[in-house]
């Protein structure tokens, strides 16, 4: 829909390229897309401030990605921070504020379509609904793969290194590739958003033996984060890989510095035996922040990343090796790129529900996720096609702290600074940094299959994590516990006297109900919130079988030639829970693997 003042500054821009052009175009297409139910939308409204083809389409030809369709919106619209300011309405959410930082228009609106709204993906946002076409929907990102076993592609391309996927372990693979020698190098994302669940991360990076710890006097050692995580995962991990990722911890923070992206926020999460949970200054969420950073890196260093662009087939030469992939372009179609390495970092199947029931049935469909919604298994289904084994394909994580009323983890780093857990009578029931599965379970059981995160003022100022729960409306608050109480939903008197015996404990230094580690700091400062959280599907620890060299392992044992993996697509790491902090982690490190490994087999 466009707003008045979006439609000021759009006549500001008649004249621009008005008639200027629409020789270039064909003449069917110009009436193809100028009649009908193509002509509605946004390109009518266009139409009828004097504005053609051209203004919008420097050419006929449309790049999958459209970033030069965009680069005409803010040539009148202005930047999204432009945008912003003219959109902003007191108590309805912002799109072009989001979370997901620097957004291309063309994620939300369509010029010959409806439009709808890319937060809605996630979030049931009734604003938006209401502002866009009320009846379009997200396309859905479900398909099944096997259709295009015998499809034949349009065109082939050749580049050196395919990165399948933008998240943070693709994002790092490229870079490091690039810093090889590694000159021609393609990133393929399929959501008109680059950043994966990468984006959505919300505690930080766990890393051993960092500088940023040894500063505040925290002690720990890459052997601690190994047998943390050991124990963590139920000792089912692949302990060649969790000690890389412990030893290599340490220099994954050092090589994002180096870079400019500074992680000096420590925290704790469930299950660590130190504070190992690095994020930016100021304890805002980590995924936004390397998300931003890596976009801007790809683009100063002109890596060619295209969205909207979907690995659909992966083919391989007579002796199994991968040798490339055919692409499904949202306007290019289907064409083949080959490469001699592929690197997978597509993710986990948070957002499959079929496939996460069919592989755990006991999975309610009724459980909501944290997922965005590309994460399908894509590269792992790919993969398997081709001969690649699988790892640990039942453990699938819930996160016990989903923002009820949204897809938002509420970050362990709320509770590493203090928060306490109650149920809905205002009793605590576990320990607050317990392991993820453990507290899951626990959560589930309480009266609605909610708990709540109490927290004060302290905390509050102390973790800007806390910030998106108060922007969504979902944060509850009170200048006493019992009027937090009222506008909770909770047991005042319990509430009260919960959290006067926690803060006994937390002078004492010790939690003889729960043993909870580290107790210290009290909730007494007001003004108090309390933010209700649910159980929600949020990551997979199982995936494509690895080796230390990120190189993927068939089902006889073998290395497939040319095909490295990296993230969440992967297993092994994690075994049977994954704790706080270790995935940004692993996509790092094992990111920087991937992306050494592919750049030396490619410029040997």
């Amino acid at each position: 829909m466009l707003t008045m003042a979006m439609a000021g500054t759009l006549a500001a821009c008649v004249g621009l390229n008005a008639n200027a052009a629409d020789n270039s175009f064909p003449s069917n297409v110009v009436s193809a897309y100028s009649q009908g139910s193509h002509a509605d939308h946004l390109a009518g409204q266009h139409g009828k401030l004097g504005l053609d083809c051209t203004s919008c389409h420097p050419t006929a030809k449309v790049s999958d990605g459209e970033a030069e369709i965009n680069a005409n919106c803010t040539k009148c619209h202005g930047d999204l921070t432009a945008v912003a300011a003219k959109t902003e309405k007191a108590g309805e959410p912002n799109p072009h504020k989001s979370h997901l930082g620097t957004i291309q228009c063309t994620a939300c609106h369509s010029g010959h379509e409806a439009s709808v709204a890319y937060c809605t993906n996630c979030h049931d946002f009734p604003a938006m609904k209401k502002n866009f076409n009320k009846t379009a929907v997200n396309p859905s990102q479900v398909e099944d793969l096997k259709k295009y076993a015998d499809a034949m592609p349009a065109y082939t391309e050749e580049t050196d290194l395919l990165i399948v996927g933008s998240g943070a372990a693709g994002f790092v693979a490229a870079m490091t590739a690039q810093e090889a020698g590694v000159k021609n190098i393609v990133m393929l994302e399929k959501m008109a958003i680059p950043g994966g669940n990468s984006q959505l991360a919300a505690g930080g990076m766990n890393a051993a033996g960092t500088e940023f710890q040894k500063a505040q006097g925290i002690k720990d050692t890459p052997e601690m984060m190994f047998a943390d995580t050991m124990k963590g995962g139920k000792q089912a991990s692949n302990p060649e890989l969790v000690k890389i990722l412990a030893e290599e911890s340490n220099a994954s923070i050092e090589w994002l510095k180096a870079r400019g992206a500074v992680l000096s926020h420590v925290g704790r999460g469930g299950g660590a035996s130190a504070a190992r949970m690095h994020g930016p200054a100021g304890g805002s969420f980590v995924g936004p922040y390397l998300s931003d950073f890596f976009r801007n890196q790809v683009k100063a260093n002109n890596i060619d990343l295209r969205l909207n662009s979907k690995m659909v087939k992966l083919f391989t030469d007579d002796q199994g090796n991968v040798t490339g992939v055919l692409v499904k372009g949202k306007h290019s179609g289907l064409y083949r790129i080959n490469a001699k390495a592929v690197v997978l970092a597509t993710g986990g199947i948070g957002a499959n529900m079929n496939l996460v029931q069919s592989l755990r049935p006991e999975i309610s469909s009724d459980v909501k996720t944290s997922n965005q919604p590309g994460s399908q298994g894509d590269g792992m289904i790919l993969a398997q096609s081709v001969g690649a084994d699988v790892v640990d394909a039942k453990e699938i994580q819930l996160n016990p702290t989903l923002l009820v009323g949204s897809p938002v983890i509420i970050s362990e780093t709320v509770r590493g600074a203090g928060a306490v857990f109650v149920n809905r009578e205002g009793k605590r029931f576990i320990s607050e940094l317990t392991t993820r599965d453990v507290t899951s379970a626990a959560v589930s059981k309480q009266t609605g299959g909610t708990a709540f995160e109490i927290f004060d003022q302290k905390v509050r100022d102390k973790v800007k994590q806390t910030d998106a729960a108060f922007e969504l409306g979902l944060a509850k608050e009170g200048n006493t516990l019992a009027e937090l109480a009222k506008n909770a939903g909770i047991d005042p008197a319990n509430l009260e006297a919960t959290i006067k015996q926690y803060n006994e404990y937390a002078q004492a230094g010790k939690d003889p109900d729960f043993n909870r580690p580290g107790i210290s700091a009290k909730v007494d400062t007001p003004k108090y919130y309390a933010i209700e959280i649910t159980p929600a599907i949020h990551y997979y620890m199982g995936g494509l079988k690895i080796n230390g060299r990120t190189e993927v392992i068939n089902t006889k044992g073998n290395v497939i030639g040319g095909l490295y993996a990296a993230g969440e697509v992967t297993g092994g790491v994690h075994g049977k829970n994954r704790l706080g902090g270790n995935s940004i982690s692993e996509t790092i490190t094992f990111g920087r693997i991937a992306g050494k490994e592919a750049a030396e087999k490619i410029l040997k």
